[in-house]
């Protein structure tokens, strides 16, 4: 069996009695499906307890401990201790959840179930947990009572997500996550599909609610952990992104999220996404751009890219590997590639004699870094490179790429361009969609150029 890239399901209740027949068989078929891990969610004290026991007897279960809004209007002052109780030197507790507002069902009065909410919201700030939000029909009060509350603190995940586009921006504004269950593959949910199209894959989380809301082909029937590589099916194809792409990033977000044994990532050199390979050969970058996401964090589609060392050509080769299978090899990572022009020349080379297409990410500024044209350098290694232009003129340029070069760097980067088509079969000047840059007029510019243009969504790298 081909290995599977790992998952987590992060939101079970896998405790209840739809399992107590076939739990071992769930659990397997969940292990042979790739799920890493499950998060078995309470919805009340018994049903925390029993999470915190499956936890307790099986490595791959961790659990959270809260009470569901259904339940609010029981919830007293000894509730809230035995929770506390429950998750206070426990390790296997990583939430406070699920907790929540449903003004669909209203088991609970309303006005109790936020008073509920907002204690449950404190106890996790108490304890530097985060929350687990249940939101059904509650949309506003949901986002009024965590940014009130001050949830930002701890963060949490908003648990399958029912709301629109831009409250699931709102949330994710605020550092919560959006989770997505099965119902991502129902034929008229065409909402969720939208929010999943919208938001950042490194702020989408995967889960099953099982047993409930199994995804399209098991609806109807009792929902389990390892229907979740389901919807990180669907999740790719949304995305434009491969299953392993969304396997890794969305379980590196759970790690983070609810300190799963996160430990240290290692540095790549070589990395893959979608079906394409990309060389990470420098840090150092020519330009300091305004909206360059280094600065806050290294980590690329769940690929961390901060290098302790420059890798040699032969340390570049040996990561790479087999090069053949891929649609193309790119020089890229979290630098300029062109600060290392003579590694890309052997690199390239050597990839060449196995057929291999080559891309260059540059910020078009080489000529100026080394004094000299060097496209000439690159003609029949290189298939294809793509240029950060990122402005219509020179102010804004210097504005937003903070480029040493001054205004002389916008010149150059546009000589760049026109000389570049003389060496290079195909020449792309991008632009990062950043907020009231005139995305309109620096394509104008690249067309005029004679150079093909991409538009590049701003704070999505890779």
């Amino acid at each position: 069996m081909t290995e599977k890239s790992l998952l987590i399901d992060t939101h079970a209740h896998i405790y209840g009695l739809e399992y107590t027949a076939d739990l071992d068989q769930v659990l397997s078929r969940a292990t042979n499906a790739g799920i890493e891990s499950i998060i078995a969610v309470g919805a009340d004290i018994e049903s925390s307890r029993a999470a915190c026991n499956l936890a307790a007897s099986h490595d791959a279960i961790f659990c959270a401990v809260g009470i569901h809004p259904h339940d609010a209007a029981r919830v007293n002052d000894k509730c809230y201790e035995i929770i506390r109780e429950m998750a206070v030197g426990n390790p296997r507790v990583v939430a406070i959840g699920e907790i929540g507002l449903d003004f669909f069902r209203d088991h609970s009065p309303r006005e109790i179930q936020e008073m509920v909410f907002r204690r449950f919201i404190r106890l996790a700030r108490q304890l530097s947990l985060p929350v687990i939000v249940h939101d059904r029909d509650a949309h506003e009060q949901v986002v009024k009572i965590l940014r009130e509350e001050k949830a930002s603190e701890v963060g949490g995940v908003l648990h399958c997500f029912s709301g629109d586009l831009h409250m699931a921006l709102e949330c994710v504004d605020m550092g919560f996550f959006i989770s997505i269950p099965g119902t991502i593959t129902f034929p008229n949910n065409e909402s969720l599909r939208q929010v999943v199209r919208g938001i950042k894959a490194e702020y989408l989380l995967l889960e099953t609610d099982c047993p409930y809301l199994s995804p399209v082909p098991h609806r109807g029937k009792r929902n389990e952990p390892a229907h979740v590589r389901i919807v990180a099916e669907k999740v790719a194809e949304l995305k434009g992104l491969s299953v392993d792409d969304i396997c890794r990033i969305t379980t590196l977000n759970a790690r983070r999220l609810f300190n799963m044994n996160p430990g240290d990532q290692n540095t790549e050199i070589a990395y893959k996404i979608r079906n394409s390979l990309y060389l990470n050969i420098t840090n150092r970058c020519s330009n300091r751009c305004s909206f360059c996401a280094k600065f806050s964090d290294f980590t690329v589609k769940g690929h961390y890219l901060k290098l302790k060392h420059e890798p040699s050509p032969a340390e570049v080769l040996a990561a790479i590997g087999n090069p053949t299978g891929y649609d193309e090899i790119v020089f890229c990572g979290y630098g300029e590639p062109m600060l290392r022009l003579d590694l890309i020349k052997e690199v390239a080379t050597e990839l060449k004699k196995k057929r291999c297409r080559i891309r260059i990410n540059t910020d078009g500024q080489a000529n100026l870094v080394y004094g000299r044209n060097v496209l000439p350098e690159l003609a029949g290694l290189v298939d294809c490179i793509s240029v950060s232009l990122n402005a219509p003129d020179a102010e804004t340029y210097v504005r937003l790429c903070r480029t040493p070069f001054g205004r002389e760097g916008f010149e150059g980067v546009c000589a760049f361009l026109r000389e570049a088509k003389r060496y290079i079969p195909k020449v792309v000047a991008s632009a990062v969609t950043v907020p009231d840059l005139d995305i309109a007029a620096v394509k104008n510019l690249a067309l005029s150029l004679g150079v093909e243009f991409r538009e590049r969504t701003y704070a999505e790298v890779g």
